[in-house]
């Protein structure tokens, strides 16, 4: 069992964006739901959390209401395989009012922040050529979604 994880405070939306991240990652399901009880104030019978995986990773989500929305202070990075699972995640991310940042980052329509990267942009931005490494960074400076082959043709000069 993962002895740190993750807790995200959610507002009302738990219902919702769990099982949609749960769908975006393979390896991925929920857990356990626990629901509001008597002895809690204003609530009984509402989600109070559920405890999921993405991509094996365990997370867990409470439905605590307004007092404590997402800040940029915290996101999720997604080492993505290739070019076709950036663009899968970056349009699934943003459906439905989620907002594009630069760099790789996005907003999800419930505000969580997303760092939408493929695992090729490390290996170009620390590249072994100096010059080709700064291109990559200057072109990645430029992007909102990183796209690879703009990256590779900026490292290569």
């Amino acid at each position: 069992m993962q002895r740190i994880i993750t807790s995200l405070w959610m507002d009302d939306w738990i219902e919702d964006a769990v099982p949609y991240y749960v769908s975006l990652f393979e390896n991925s399901r929920i857990t356990n739901i626990s629901h509001y009880g008597d002895a809690m104030p204003g609530r009984k019978g509402k989600i109070l959390s559920m405890t999921f995986e993405l991509a094996g990773l365990q997370y867990i989500a409470i439905n605590g209401g307004p007092d404590f929305p997402f800040t940029d202070a915290i996101s999720l990075y997604v080492d993505c395989a290739d070019q076709a699972e950036v663009d899968r995640l970056w349009t699934a991310l943003l459906a439905n009012g989620g907002t594009e940042s630069q760099c790789g980052w996005l907003k999800d329509r419930w505000g969580l922040s997303w760092q939408v990267i493929p695992s090729a942009l490390p290996k170009l931005i620390g590249g072994p050529d100096p010059a080709g490494a700064k291109r990559a960074v200057e072109a990645m400076l430029g992007m909102r979604k990183i796209v690879v082959a703009d990256l590779e043709k900026a490292y290569a000069g």
